[in-house]
This record gives structure tokens, sequence and C-alpha cells, in this order.
């Protein structure tokens, strides 16, 4: 059994962008592991394994214009499944 179903990963561009704050509001606002942000303050990658991939693209997108958006299945993929 996975506990966080969602691979999620994408690009944040951006100006003045903190990857210790962006971390540390993951860490308060969401549940979830495996949690990357590195970058500098204009363009941040972010990897986290989440059930509500939704929540964090929406923050993500306050943050800048995100891109390379990647939500994977974790669960379907443990099971062999394609698609």
């Amino acid at each position: 059994m996975i506990d966080y179903r969602y691979d999620t990963q994408l690009l944040i561009e951006g100006t003045g962008l903190d990857e210790d704050a962006i971390s540390d509001y993951f860490r308060t606002n969401f549940k979830g592991d495996c949690l990357l942000a590195v970058g500098d303050d204009e363009l941040i990658k972010i990897h986290y394994h989440t059930n509500e991939p939704w929540k964090v693209l929406e923050y993500c997108a306050s943050l800048g214009e995100i891109f390379d958006i990647v939500v994977e299945d974790m669960d379907r993929q443990a099971r062999g499944l394609n698609g």
C-alpha cells in the first residue's frame, strides 16, 4: 500500500523564489513525503509525493509560471499498469 499515491513534479519560474520558504510551506500545509524543492530565486524544481496534487499545483502557480508538470499515479505503476 502506498501512503501517497501521486508523484508530482514541476518547475516554477518566477522572481524572488525561496526554496526554504517553499519547503516550509509544503511541510506545514500539505500531507506527503519525498519533498524536493531546489533551485534559485528564478527557477525551482519541485518533486513531491501526495494524494492531492491539485493543491500542490495551485500553490506553485501562485508563486510564478509552472511548467514541465508531471503527475504520475504510483499505485497504478506498482500494479504494473500503464496509461
